[in-house]
């Protein structure tokens, strides 16, 4: 295939851009900036050098058109919300007091007013604030941001185009405030909004854009007619301003389907769609609509959300026919590249042959740029890069490293029988009962514990060879010993060891199996703060030896108390890596339950009585169209239930979810058959027990009363309070007390007295006489009761 020139020069440009730096420099001056060390004035200098030096790798990269706008200290959503006005009552005194202090009080809280609620990214790791709004909400223009990152792009010469968050998604996006009634649809409030979009519109045409981006990855997702009639009517309003940049709305992530048709239409000036292999049926769906005549289509053709090279020949063939579909092509990724590390020319320990198989935000980018030169000028022009394309592809395809007869050959001999257990719930409820011995309301936690400064220096010194493997070991023998004490102390009934051997919930697990490829420096953020070092799913999957037996083992050495083997579930394991994009994602899905099944029964046979598999993103990976949903979660579930359905019935198995909407995926929930499940409840104040008591889901449950994502400590009367909530939901014989997640990102004091609260909380309600009368009966089955079972 020999693509001929585009009648308009094809462009390269991208949606957005990592936001830390090469060695986190961001997060560091963030935290610094919390913890009192780094000033206002230096922290916002530390962003600008960061936006500044994004531009002139782009710039320098080939990109003609570089983003401004999609630059956070914490979160775009967020962001957005402190543009249009909707701060919260509870924070307008933070935010009028001081802006930057009040924008974090809204991320992170404070001990005297709770922050935004947290959730997922459509399906994605990425974590936004929720916006709170209401009939009363009045939106403000504050452009301030965006008109001034705008200028620093243009004075340094660039070609820039700012991106916003689409009204649309914005309000779709959002949920009704504290004391709104829970049906309030924010979509209502579109009329009110759109008049601010326009004067940010407007401040933007005058600091010098020629374009800006909306995004409205929400029209992606199955949408109503009135939904879509609030689109059509969004950028009729938008389109029909005299004062304004050209407007480039962009999706991403899924195929625009019924949405698609309603933008081609829209007095726009440009469209942007995603063409990988997720939104695929874009392509036809676009020629279906007649194409966007006299408009300009951006094509994301490189996956900004996996780490693979791309394909060039497949590419150029989807924008060789993409050039008779629009006035004008460019070339991009599917999406922002802030879901991808940065560069790959950091990693030294992966092999160099492999190392070619792999593209990060700067790679990416050169792929763009290489894109769109092929199809402005041909495919001779990149003939070299095609040619060593071709053989990077053939190279990873022919690898032993992504086939292992073995494990392929015991992945196909699984059956349904493995992924049942032995015994119904009430039955393995009684034996566990019986065997566990635990109070009413019992105490536990989710995981980890607070990873110190000390933790994290021995590991760095361990791979500095500073100290020896005996003198690490040591420590992390001590910090165990530390955490068990406190824990017997505090009075919590099933303890957890604290994980302080673990650098990562996924990549601790990813670096024992083979198959997985882990990286030093492939950070990508998932929340505010928060980054993570997604391991590469690069092969099958298999499990030389034990991977937890020996420290929780210990731990258990330690007490008479229950302490809770720890693990990742393989749906997670998927999703937080970088997953194979070669083989069916249930494919691998088996590959790694079955690894996960080997180290399960080691932990029973080692005498661990209490088994957590974690599937936080469970919930995070259902696919954004309800038609692809039902494939999904028949392999995710069944993984899951492979991974356990191995032990005893007197071997309680829990797992944990967190920081999604859980309201859709409750049967899913259920199929899991896990004895108990623990989710986080605290910001949506117990939301997720209301919506497992309208599915009737008969088994335990701990939904949070302590939000780990805010400094602030919650008080015992506080976390009673929303207990209490619990209980109306959850009978009182099935309902655990938890944190909302792990604490690893919290220091000691503040979790030492959050603990503390939330036993007190526990004590106090299970002694109280009305813990019986606030339980509501939850159905088991036909006949209307619940279980039964006394604690």
């Amino acid at each position: 295939m020999t693509a001929q020139p585009a009648a308009a020069a094809a462009r390269a440009t991208v949606y957005g851009y990592p936001r830390q730096g090469p060695n986190r420099e961001l997060k560091k001056a963030i935290e610094g900036y919390w913890k009192g060390r780094v000033t206002a004035d230096a922290l916002r200098e530390t962003a600008a050098e960061l936006r500044r030096s994004n531009w002139r790798q782009l710039a320098d990269a080939g990109v003609h058109e570089v983003p401004t706008g999609d630059f956070s200290y914490y979160d775009h959503v967020l962001g957005t919300s402190v543009m249009v006005g909707a701060v919260p009552r509870r924070h307008r005194e933070a935010v009028t007091a001081d802006a930057l202090d009040g924008y974090f009080a809204m991320a992170r809280g404070t001990q005297d007013v709770a922050p935004l609620e947290m959730t997922k990214w459509f399906d994605t790791n990425y974590h936004y604030l929720v916006p709170e709004l209401g009939p009363d909400t009045v939106f403000a223009t504050d452009s301030a941001k965006q008109v001034a990152e705008l200028k620093e792009a243009l004075a340094l010469g660039h070609t820039a185009r700012p991106v916003l968050v689409g009204p649309v998604t914005y309000l779709l996006l959002a949920k009704p405030a504290p004391g709104v009634a829970a049906d309030f649809e924010p979509l209502t409030l579109l009329d009110r909004l759109l008049p601010v979009y326009a004067e940010v519109l407007a401040d933007l045409r005058a600091a010098g854009a020629e374009w800006v981006q909306l995004d409205e990855p929400a029209l992606v997702q199955d949408r109503t007619p009135a939904e879509l009639n609030a689109a059509a009517r969004a950028y009729r309003e938008l389109g029909g301003l005299t004062d304004r940049p050209k407007l480039l709305v962009a999706s991403y992530f899924d195929r625009l389907g019924q949405a698609l048709p309603v933008l081609a239409k829209a007095p726009i000036e440009g469209l942007a769609l995603d063409f990988t292999d997720a939104a695929a049926a874009n392509l036809t769906d676009l020629a279906a609509a007649g194409g966007l005549p006299g408009k300009r289509l951006v094509a994301g053709v490189v996956n900004g959300r996996n780490i693979w090279i791309n394909d060039y020949e497949k590419s150029l063939a989807v924008l060789a026919t993409l050039l008779g579909l629009a006035d004008r092509v460019d070339v991009s990724a599917s999406c922002s590249l802030l879901h991808v590390p940065l560069d790959t020319a950091s990693e030294r320990d992966i092999d160099p042959q492999i190392l070619r198989w792999l593209a990060f935000a700067r790679q990416k980018t050169a792929e763009i740029v290489t894109l769109a030169r092929g199809l402005a000028q041909g495919t001779g022009a990149i003939a070299a890069e095609i040619a060593a394309n071709r053989a990077d592809l053939a190279a990873r395809a022919h690898s032993p490293l992504t086939h292992d007869p073995a494990v392929r050959a015991r992945t196909a001999a699984v059956t349904d029988a493995d992924a049942r257990r032995s015994q119904p719930y009430t039955e393995r409820a009684v034996a566990q009962r019986a065997h566990l011995k635990l109070p009413l309301l019992p105490t536990t936690t989710i995981g980890s514990f607070p990873q110190t400064a000390e933790l994290r220096t021995a590991r760095a010194d361990l791979r500095a060879g500073r100290i020896d493997t005996a003198g690490y070991e040591e420590r992390i023998r001590a910090e165990i010993g530390e955490v068990i004490s406190f824990q017997e102390k505090t009075g919590i009934d099933v303890l957890v060891h604290g994980e302080p051997e673990r650098n990562d919930m996924v990549q601790y697990f990813a670096e024992q199996l083979t198959g997985y490829l882990a990286t030093q420096h492939g950070w990508v953020q998932s929340y505010g703060t928060r980054y993570v070092r997604p391991p590469i799913l690069a092969g099958d999957i298999s499990r030389p030896e034990p991977m937890t037996v020996r420290w929780t083992s210990y731990a258990q050495s330690l007490t008479d108390r229950p302490v809770k083997g720890m693990l990742t579930g393989p749906v997670t394991m998927l999703a937080w890596s970088f997953v194979r994009d070669d083989q069916p994602l249930g494919d691998t899905a088996r590959q790694v339950a079955l690894a996960l099944r080997d180290e399960v029964g080691d932990l029973e046979a080692q005498g661990t009585s209490v088994i957590q598999v974690d599937e936080p993103a469970l919930r995070e990976t259902l696919p954004l169209r309800a038609a692809d949903r039902a494939a999904y979660l028949d392999w995710a579930t069944e993984s899951f239930r492979l991974t356990t359905s191995g032990v005893r019935p007197d071997t309680q198995v829990h797992t944990h979810m967190c920081y999604a909407e859980f309201g859709d995926i409750v049967q899913a929930i259920d199929d899991l058959d896990a004895d108990v499940i623990s989710l986080e409840a605290a910001r949506s104040h117990m939301q997720v027990a209301r919506e497992l008591a309208a599915h009737g889901y008969p088994r335990e449950a701990g939904p949070g009363v302590y939000d780990i994502h805010s400094p602030r400590v919650p008080d015992a009367a506080e976390a009673a309070a929303l207990l209490r909530k619990g209980l109306k939901a959850i009978p009182a014989e099935r309902l655990w007390v938890n944190p909302d997640c792990g604490l690893k990102t919290r220091g000691w004091p503040e979790t030492r007295a959050s603990l503390e609260n939330l036993v007190s909380a526990a004590r106090t309600v299970r002694g109280s006489s009305a813990a019986r009368s606030l339980t509501t009966t939850v159905p088991l089955g036909p006949d209307g009761s619940h279980s039964g079972l006394m604690w």
